[in-house]
Formats: C-alpha cells, structure tokens, sequence
C-alpha cells in the first residue's frame, strides 16, 4: 500500500471527490490518516472536520453517504481523488448537489442550480 505524505499540510490531506458516472467535482475535503485508514477500511468517505476537529463520515447526519468506488493519489502522494458513488442527492452541505454551485462570470459570482435540501431543516441548526 502506498504512503501518503501527510507530514505537508500538518498532518492533513486535501481530497478532491467526484461522482464517479459524471465526473462531476462534488466537493473538497481533507484526510488525516485515521480517516485514510476508515476510508479504506470501510468504503465510505470519511474525511476530518477541520472547523470541529473530528472524524466525519459524510452523510452520518444528512443520509447523503458517499460510498468510494475508486480512489486515485497525485505524483506527490499528499493529495487524493475520490470517485463516489453520491447517495442522496446533495453533497454540500447547503443542500446543493456540488459545493462549487457558485460560478464567476463578468466579475460577479451567479449561483448555479437549487438547493435539494433545506439544511436547517437536515441538521437541525
């Protein structure tokens, strides 16, 4: 198995995740090596909450599960690319499908798409 180099960022990795039909970039996460290890042990994304500073496994509170259908690491071993099998519809946590649903254009930011879910209403904040 191969070494990732988790030494870079202090102890993180950035994990870049992708629906695995579409190729569509979902979302962007960090990795330490205990969720490395959870990931590959369990083939669910499980990623670290750099804000909570703890374990998550995404989808444990929305039901939006990601479940790993390939996984490949960049030339420097310190970054990898999930290919995700998306259940439920929505991987950001504002409820829309991708978290880059925000597109530049002539200067000012456009919102693309809808929300699939209220987030108030899945977290209970």
């Amino acid at each position: 198995m191969v070494k990732l180099d988790f030494d870079k960022v202090g102890g993180l990795i950035p994990a870049i995740v992708q629906d695995h039909k579409t190729g569509e970039v979902l979302m962007l996460a960090f990795m330490n090596e205990e969720a490395w290890e959870h990931s590959l042990a369990t083939g669910r994304a499980t990623y670290y909450s750099r804000s909570r500073q703890k374990l998550w496994i995404k989808g444990e509170s929305s039901g939006n599960l990601q479940h790993i259908k390939e996984i490949r690491i960049d030339c420097d071993n310190d970054t990898v690319l999930l290919k995700v099998e998306q259940v439920g519809e929505a991987a950001c946590h504002t409820g829309h499908r991708s978290c880059f649903y925000q597109k530049v254009e002539d200067g000012a930011v456009q919102v693309v798409g809808e929300p699939l879910f209220d987030p108030k209403e899945v977290y209970k904040k």
